[in-house]
């Protein structure tokens, strides 16, 4: 399957309560990367199908102006999610979040009742991505397995509220008690070669604190994060765009090495550092992240 939205821009995923047409009708001015229509822990037992039908309505009517539209469906323990996906591919959504995932299984069969709601409601077959929450220890451990399941999903999330409870911890805000999961996730996404986002930053008074959650995922290797508030997104954003420093400094890397491979020259100095052929790759990624984000004015 070739769905070019495989890798489309994710620095930040806004969760919003599907059952809540007020938060609904346009958080795309808000300019967050994906927005995700909460049909799991944001809606009460006894209000499912009032979310759902809102959810739908919402999908049809409303234009998003291109923002992603990822619909998260109840758990697979539950008797809710195979309606959820018929509603949502029904409405047109672009993606389905599976929570508490722990196995490949589980993929697969959400994976089976996507490809039956797209031949149901006439969607083009593949049209529809998957992305896996991973929730629990057993999920963290089989992460890889998770990431290579299923042509579909393109990518993995930890959610890091249900994740600690597992672990017999909690969430502390100093990160410790995540680095293993995150580490585990970045590692499995980039070894199977789909994208991984990190848990929500629950403090919305603590911008600093944001901002320094933020940077460490960075420095880990995601590629975005989930968020609670629009408040959220300007950093998160910044962080996660090149920097004008860095564009420039990844053109020359590209530049140079394009240059030098033809005369047969495999290391040199770019603004006195060491450079070779493996720092080919990342600095294309910069550019490429840079064209994705809108900051890029170069040529390349």
């Amino acid at each position: 399957m070739n769905n070019p939205n495989k890798k489309r821009l994710r620095r930040t995923m806004m969760f919003l309560n599907a059952q809540k047409p007020g938060l609904l009708k346009d958080p795309f001015l808000y300019g967050p990367d994906s927005i995700m229509l909460d049909l799991e822990d944001a809606v009460a037992e006894n209000q499912k199908d009032a979310a759902r039908f809102s959810l739908y309505h919402a999908l049809r009517t409303i234009d998003y102006h291109g923002c992603e539209r990822v619909v998260r469906i109840n758990g697979l323990d539950t008797p809710y999610w195979r309606e959820d996906i018929r509603c949502a591919v029904a409405g047109g959504c672009d993606s389905i979040r599976i929570p508490k995932t722990e196995s490949a299984g589980d993929v697969r069969l959400v994976e089976e009742a996507v490809a039956a709601a797209e031949q149901e409601f006439g969607r083009p077959e593949g049209s529809v991505l998957i992305m896996a929450a991973i929730e629990s220890a057993r999920g963290v451990m089989k992460a890889l397995e998770i990431c290579e399941s299923s042509e579909r999903l393109f990518g993995i999330a930890l959610s890091g509220g249900d994740y600690t409870k597992d672990l017999q911890t909690h969430i502390t805000g100093t990160g410790i008690e995540l680095m293993g999961a995150r580490q585990n996730l970045v590692i499995a996404a980039r070894a199977a070669g789909v994208q991984c986002f990190d848990t929500v930053y629950t403090d919305l008074n603590n911008m600093e604190g944001l901002r320094e959650d933020v940077e460490t995922i960075h420095v880990m290797g995601f590629d975005g994060k989930s968020i609670i508030n629009p408040r959220q997104i300007r950093i998160v954003h910044e962080i996660f765009t090149p920097s004008e420093r860095e564009i420039v400094f990844a053109e020359k890397v590209v530049r140079e090495i394009d240059a030098k491979k033809a005369m047969g020259i495999g290391v040199f100095t770019v603004d006195g550092k060491m450079i070779d052929i493996a720092f080919y790759d990342g600095a294309k990624r910069t550019i490429e992240l840079a064209k994705a984000s809108g900051v890029y004015k170069g040529e390349l």
